[in-house]
């Protein structure tokens, strides 16, 4: 393996960890800015919404540019998105902090894959990628609690400080180890945008917006969901999250594997047994086991989803898949910052702590209806799949 690689896994690391540790600290946070947990859930929103205009925008700027030094902007983008978040005096300080550190995330995911692939021989590419994307696996199962943990112990603000010490080491591994690739051509922006046209890119970006804002909708606030409604302490919400993480892993092996054979039918049963274990959580979430189990289910079935919504666009787009991939990457967290703050919102008209978990339910299954609707357009008029020009991009958001 390249040493290369594992400086992007680094990066990786990072860049999931800041992504997802903030839901198990909003607590604290809420308590130092003096917010209420509705409102700080708007740097979950905003992180979001960042890589929505990041992805497509950094994406474009980096064909002007070496890779290399795309990636090494990217990073330092992240250290000082993460560090003014550590150092924020005030929520609206942070909020921009958060914003920053997001412009690098998806354009980081969609170059770095780009670069990991060539790195190594033609048969080894998808095995490349993938150890890239070890650091994003690895960060939801070890770096979020681990982030957690020390907030919790030692101040949320020491987290942030930590996952930016993280995004030096991985800017530095970058200079170090990945070698100066050539100039990538020049990006033909109208041939991409063609892709747009095509009735099923747009419904399967759709589907990614409202599938993955079902499992944000009830992960955003899993914290105050289990210390308020299951009963669980504070210092619980780290293996919790943890759970999630393993959850996450195993459904993103399994939706990978799957959807190479099946891909619609992997996308029905990801997408429907999301909804119904979401609806279930209102209920599971007042028992401690059946709470934890069913954060389990949810990292499993949400991620599940993953490679086939990714997959979908890809096939989709065919013969201009570079842009599409990279607004994919931001209709994840397009879904992330809506489920947010939908979940925001209930909470805050005083249905309680579970009630996000009703909104995620809706979103997945608005999304199995539109995965349905997609098939049946596709059987009326069938578009063939041609061949992805570009190595597929795995994501997460």
């Amino acid at each position: 393996m390249p040493l290369a690689l594992l400086a992007l896994a680094i990066g990786a690391f990072g860049i999931g960890t800041t992504e997802f540790v903030v839901m198990g600290l909003l607590p604290e946070i809420a308590g130092d800015y003096g917010v209420s947990i509705p409102s700080a859930g708007l740097l979950v929103t905003g992180y979001a919404i960042g890589v929505v205009i990041g992805a497509p925008l950094m994406t474009v700027l980096g064909t002007r540019i070496s890779r290399k030094t795309m990636l090494m902007i990217l990073m330092v983008l992240f250290v000082a998105g993460n560090l003014l978040s550590a150092v924020a005096p005030t929520m609206g300080v942070m909020l921009v902090g958060r914003i920053v550190a997001s412009l690098a995330h998806g354009a980081f995911f969609g170059i770095g894959s780009v670069v990991a692939a060539d790195l190594v021989a033609p048969d080894k590419k998808a095995g490349a990628i993938a150890t890239m994307f070890t650091g994003l696996t690895i960060a939801n199962i070890a770096g979020v609690p681990l982030g957690t943990f020390i907030g919790q112990a030692v101040g949320w603000r020491v987290t942030f400080a930590v996952v930016a010490a993280l995004g030096v080491v991985g800017l530095l591994g970058i200079a170090k180890l990945v070698p100066a690739l050539p100039r990538p051509e020049g990006t033909h922006l109208r041939r991409e945008l063609t892709a747009f046209r095509n009735p099923q890119v747009l419904l399967a970006m759709a589907m990614t917006v409202l599938g993955f804002g079902g499992v944000f909708a009830a992960i955003t606030y899993i914290a105050p969901m289990m210390t308020h409604v299951a009963g669980y302490s504070d210092d619980a919400v780290t293996w919790l999250l943890v759970l999630f993480g393993v959850g996450m892993f195993l459904g993103n092996l399994l939706g990978g594997r799957l959807a190479d054979r099946k891909l619609m039918p992997m996308l029905y049963a990801s997408l429907g047994g999301l909804a119904v274990v979401l609806a279930l959580f209102t209920l599971t979430a007042h028992n401690k086991i059946l709470a934890a189990v069913s954060i389990l289910l949810v990292g499993a079935l949400g991620f599940a989803t993953v490679p086939p919504l990714q997959k979908r666009v890809l096939d989709q787009a065919h013969g201009a898949p570079t842009l599409a991939s990279a607004v994919n990457i931001g209709a994840f967290n397009l879904g992330n910052a809506l489920a947010a703050w939908l979940g925001g919102q209930v909470i805050a008209a005083g249905l309680g702590y579970t009630a996000p978990n009703w909104v995620g339910a809706l979103l997945a299954g608005a999304a199995l209806l539109l995965a349905v609707w997609s098939a049946a357009l596709e059987r009326r008029a069938p578009v063939r799949e041609g061949t992805v020009t570009a190595a597929p991009v795995p994501v997460h958001h």
